[in-house]
């Protein structure tokens, strides 16, 4: 008899995304031996090994992946089954807070679906940098605030968002120049300051050849061939080129990803989407 657990499931998907066991326990409230059980009692019903095993993480097996893919698209269904009869009537508005580089990579595909579920809500999305972000959600301008950590929010961890530096095929060794031409964006950026960092520590010049607070601006440069651009990497478009140690530029430190809640944000509609936020970017 085929029977596959949606929170068995949750578990699956819970220890993929974290990469640890324990954390991944945390994260569904069960203990660490319980999920080890139900993920071993599930590969030995399939007769598949679904992770590896390794000494710091732990990684999904090819027939693992499969099974996750299935996961996901399992528990969003039964989440937007359970919100259709159970939560047919909220309505109201929601104002958040995302800045350019998480908003148009990470959230249409959110706001897709919290639309759907959710068709009465209205959604207003303001896009500004992180730390405009701050103050914002602090004074209940906006309700909620997806951004990077920065002084003066003090939200829920989601994420940590990898850095890379980016560029162009056409403009493929522009990493080679001295000092190294960056795009990057406005100081008080944590991204910035991350890249400067890596930078001045490798002791690697470079020169700031330009500054925006629009993630449109620093792509428009890469893009022209005339600098380099260190972004978060769920904001680098398919087609640009990814640069690393291979290319003699240092590792960037992660960004550090939270949701931010106002005051008057304790109400259904914040509620929900918080949840789809968090449950969307923490895969």
């Amino acid at each position: 008899m085929k029977s596959l657990d949606l929170d068995v499931l949750a578990m699956i998907v819970a220890v993929a995304d974290t990469g640890n066991i324990s954390r991944a326990a945390e994260l569904v409230h069960r203990t660490q031996s319980a999920v080890s059980m139900q993920i071993k009692t599930l590969e030995l019903a399939l007769g598949k090994q679904l992770f590896v095993r390794k000494p710091r993480n732990v990684i999904p097996t090819q027939d693992g992946e499969v099974l996750l893919t299935y996961a996901r698209r399992m528990l969003t269904l039964r989440d937007e089954a359970w919100a259709a009869v159970v939560r047919p009537d909220v309505t109201g508005r929601v104002v958040i807070g995302v800045p350019d580089d998480y908003a148009s990579s990470l959230f249409p595909s959110i706001l897709k679906k919290f639309s759907a579920t959710y068709p009465k809500v209205e959604i207003q999305v303001v896009g500004l940098p992180s730390s405009a972000l701050a103050p914002m959600v602090k004074d209940g301008t906006v309700d909620m605030v997806c951004a990077t950590r920065v002084k003066g929010i003090t939200g829920e961890f989601i994420r940590f968002e990898p850095m890379v530096w980016a560029t162009v095929p056409s403009a493929s060794e522009i990493w080679r120049e001295r000092p190294l031409p960056i795009a990057v964006f406005l100081p008080g950026s944590v991204a910035r300051e991350n890249a400067i960092r890596a930078l001045e520590q490798a002791r690697i010049g470079y020169r700031t050849s330009y500054e925006s607070p629009s993630l449109m601006g620093l792509l428009s440069m890469v893009e022209a061939g005339l600098a380099v651009a260190p972004l978060a990497h769920c904001a680098v478009p398919k087609h640009f080129t990814l640069l690393g140690q291979a290319h003699e530029l240092p590792d960037i430190a992660p960004l550090e990803m939270v949701l931010a809640r106002s005051a008057k944000s304790k109400r259904p509609p914040c509620d929900f989407l918080a949840e789809k936020i968090m449950a969307e970017l923490r895969r």
